[in-house]
Order: structure tokens, then C-alpha cells, then sequence
């Protein structure tokens, strides 16, 4: 009885965690957005969730401190004075090398101040940027669901670091979400690794960041690509493949430069690098343009037919909300179930998740 009552309680906290928060929705002039999550079970492995930056950030308080260290880092350090930072140790180091010169250390120093004088400026666009992310583990239930609060941890504390550093998320950022799920050869990762079992932590995931002027930017690791729905033509634009740029699922790949790569299992070496030209960029052109993102719980990204029953959803619900067309689409995957229940396909029934961006 304890154990199923310790088990109920962990279900119960990874599907909290997991679970959308309505009153985090960011808002963004001219766009609508809302998303919605419903697990298998009593816990899945679909992660959705919205990254607002004036809410989760004290974007001001982050100006002051890149500015006031940008002055700092021209200061030298008194004589006798306690280490301030990582630049005054870097002099030091500097200052205890044989080929040492003053105008070596100032350089430096003003190098590093300009970087921050680049993060004050680049921060103030959080205050009109809203991010979306969305993670699916492969299965459902508890694994699932710590395969994806792995990844939801990971994309967290890494955050930190990237704003502090740079003030905006970079190509780079992602490199580090992808390695975390790679298989160690030595080490433990996220759940461990019994020699001899060729089973992997798999997950996909898609993270975007969206602009008032209808701008979205993202990257893709093996998820189902969005769709975009034009209000003009009443269905689902084509979009070519070649604007979106697509990964292997995370850690199923690592690049062939980075220099821990003979340090995990991996099915294919990347030949560089993520950068700036991985990132796809999709714009919702016109008023009532939608965007839709989803797991393949919802949609698998291939079936034509499932794909033109979503857009007759979405036709039908065009003028709603950007909640009420996720609720809208929500209910057809639902019933979409019944009938794979009644049909004896109940193992194809997986976690569901719906992300709607409407311009207004």
C-alpha cells in the first residue's frame, strides 16, 4: 500500500510539473496564443510549456548588472584587494605570464566590458519575445514523464547561464540540451545504463521564440515540423523543407567537432556545430494567420488524411480564440482515441499536445 501511494505521489508530481500554467501565457501585442497537454495515463512524457521572460526574469534588474560590470571590468584592481570577478582573475593570470604586458590586460578588459554592454542591449528584447517549448519522450507514463523533466531541468539551468552571458538564447544553448540526452560511455545519464542494453532516453523537441510582428524562430530536434494555417486560403500553407532545418531527435547526435564526442554513443556525427543558419524562421503573414504546433500524439506530421481533418478543425474554428481552436483540435484527438479503442489499437494512443499562435 505505501509503494502505490509513493508511486501516485510521483505520478502526481511529474504531471504538475509537466502540465501547461495558464496564468504564465505571455502577452504579446497583436498575437493570441494558448496550449494545452493531456497525458496517456496518469502521466506522460509531453512537456509543453511557456517561457515568459518578463515573468520568469527581472529583465531590468539584468541591465543594471550588465552595466554596472561593464564599468567594473575597466577598473584595475587595487593592490590588495580580493578578487572581484572573472576578469580580474584572468589578469591575474595574465599579469603572472613572462610575456606580460599592461596594454595585453587593458584590452582584455575592455573586450570584456564591451560584451557586456552587448547583453544590456540585446535583453530589452525579451520584453516582446515569448518562448514555447515542447518536449515528447518517447512512450508514456512515469519514464517518459522523468525523460522529459530531465530535459525540462536541463533547458532551465542552462537559461540562466545563456542570459547571463549573452542576454538572448544562441545556437549553442541547444548544442548543450542535445548532449545532456546523449548516452554517456562511461558515465551514468539521466536514468542509468545496464551494459548490454541497446535501449535510449529519446525525446523530441522544438523550441520557438515569437514576435509582435509575427515572426517565430526556432529549432527543431526530430519533431513534427508546424504548420502554418493561412486565414486568406482556408488551409494549411505549404512551406518548404529546405526553410526547415531539422535535427535527429536529442542526443541521438553528435557533432563531429565538438571535443567530448568519442565520450558518447551516438548514431550519426554531426559535421558541425549547431549555428545561426539551423534556426528555421517561420512569419504569420497576415491577421488571422495560425500557427500549429503539436506532438505526434495529436498528429504524427505524415498521414495526409489526419493532416486535412485538422485543417477542416481549424477552418471550422478560424475565428475562435487561440484557445478555443487548441480546445477545438484537442476534442478531435480525443475522439480520435474512441475510435482506436474500439478498433483494438489502444497501445497507439500517446500523450497529446496543442500549441496555438494566432495573429490578431
Amino acid at each position: 500500500m505505501e509503494t502505490r501511494q509513493l508511486d501516485n505521489t510521483i505520478d502526481e508530481y511529474l504531471r504538475k510539473r509537466l502540465m501547461p500554467v495558464e496564468g504564465a501565457i505571455p502577452q504579446l501585442a497583436g498575437i493570441d496564443m494558448y496550449g494545452n497537454s493531456i497525458p496517456a495515463g496518469v502521466v506522460g512524457g509531453d512537456l509543453f510549456e511557456y517561457i515568459n521572460f518578463q515573468q520568469r526574469y527581472n529583465i531590468d534588474g539584468r541591465i543594471a548588472r550588465a552595466l554596472k560590470l561593464s564599468k567594473e571590468y575597466l577598473e584595475p584592481l587595487p593592490e590588495g584587494q580580493a578578487l572581484r570577478n572573472t576578469v580580474d582573475d584572468q589578469v591575474q593570470w595574465l599579469e603572472s605570464r613572462p610575456d606580460y604586458r599592461p596594454e595585453v590586460a587593458a584590452e582584455y578588459r575592455k573586450a570584456k566590458s564591451t560584451e557586456q554592454i552587448r547583453v544590456a542591449e540585446d535583453l530589452p528584447e525579451l520584453r516582446t519575445t515569448a518562448g514555447v517549448l515542447l518536449v515528447d519522450a518517447q512512450g508514456h507514463g512515469i519514464i517518459s514523464a522523468k525523460i522529459a523533466s530531465t530535459v525540462h531541468d536541463t533547458f532551465h539551468a542552462l537559461m540562466l547561464a545563456e542570459l547571463d552571458r549573452y542576454g538572448k538564447t544562441t545556437p549553442g544553448f541547444f548544442e548543450k540540451i542535445n548532449l545532456r540526452l546523449a548516452q554517456s560511455v562511461t558515465a551514468r545519464n539521466a536514468l542509468g545504463r545496464i551494459p548490454g542494453d541497446s535501449s535510449r532516453e529519446i525525446a523530441t523537441m522544438l523550441y520557438g521564440e515569437m514576435r509582435p510582428e509575427g515572426h517565430f524562430r526556432f529549432v527543431n530536434f526530430g519533431h513534427p515540423p508546424p504548420l502554418v494555417f493561412s486565414a486568406e486560403f482556408g488551409r494549411f500553407a505549404e512551406i518548404d523543407d529546405d526553410r526547415m532545418a531539422q535535427f535527429l531527435p536529442l542526443g541521438l547526435e553528435v557533432p563531429l567537432d565538438h571535443p567530448d564526442r568519442n565520450k558518447y554513443f551516438t548514431m550519426n556525427l554531426r559535421k558541425r556545430l549547431v549555428n545561426s543558419s539551423d534556426l528555421s524562421e517561420i512569419t504569420l503573414m497576415s491577421p488571422g494567420d495560425i500557427l500549429f504546433l503539436y506532438t505526434d500524439g495529436v498528429y504524427d506530421g505524415s498521414d495526409i488524411g489526419d493532416r486535412l481533418e485538422i485543417e477542416r478543425v481549424i477552418r471550422d474554428h478560424k475565428n475562435e480564440s487561440a484557445k478555443g481552436l487548441c480546445a477545438a483540435i484537442m476534442e478531435y484527438a480525443v475522439k480520435q482515441d474512441d475510435y482506436l479503442r474500439n478498433s483494438g489499437e489502444e497501445d497507439r494512443i500517446d500523450d497529446k499536445t496543442v500549441f496555438i499562435i494566432k495573429r490578431s
